[in-house]
């Protein structure tokens, strides 16, 4: 499936981003990886703030791409991990892990299933890569989000 499909399916919306916005979505990434690393915290929390940094590093890729999800359609931030192969060159594998990371808060969140300190160390590492990845692949491809304005 195609970025263009998923707009026609309303999955996806048109998006210009500005690097105003970019730069805000990366700082926060980084603040919530670092707060994934607060030892004091509890394995929920650590694995909902890694989480929250892929998710902001998959939103980066959309909207460098020129989309934002559609956060009126169910299941978006399925899209948006499902998309990074086609927004900023991520691997199928990764892309699956992150999936399963999705599902695996899903459960927590509305199941109340325990988040294991596996997990919690699996999600803070595909955060890790994902948030260098981004900051990479943004450099390469879409340097002027990067750059400060007066």
């Amino acid at each position: 499936m195609s970025l263009e499909n998923l707009l026609k399916i309303n999955q996806l919306q048109r998006h210009a981003a500005t690097a105003e916005e970019v730069q805000r979505l990366l700082a926060a990434a980084n603040r919530n990886l670092a707060d994934s690393a607060v030892a004091g915290l509890s394995e929920e929390t650590r694995f909902d703030a890694a989480y929250k940094a892929i998710m902001q590093c998959a939103m980066m890729g959309l909207m460098a791409n020129g989309y934002r999800p559609s956060t009126t359609t169910p299941g978006h931030h399925q899209t948006m991990i499902q998309t990074l192969g086609l927004t900023m060159g991520v691997g199928k594998e990764v892309w699956i892990v992150l999936d399963s990371l999705r599902k695996k808060r899903n459960l927590n969140d509305y199941s109340g299933d325990l988040i294991e300190p596996a997990a919690v160390r699996n999600c803070i590492s595909q955060a890790q890569f994902l948030l260098t990845h981004t900051h990479q692949w943004l450099s390469e491809h879409r340097p002027e989000l990067l750059r400060k304005h007066p």
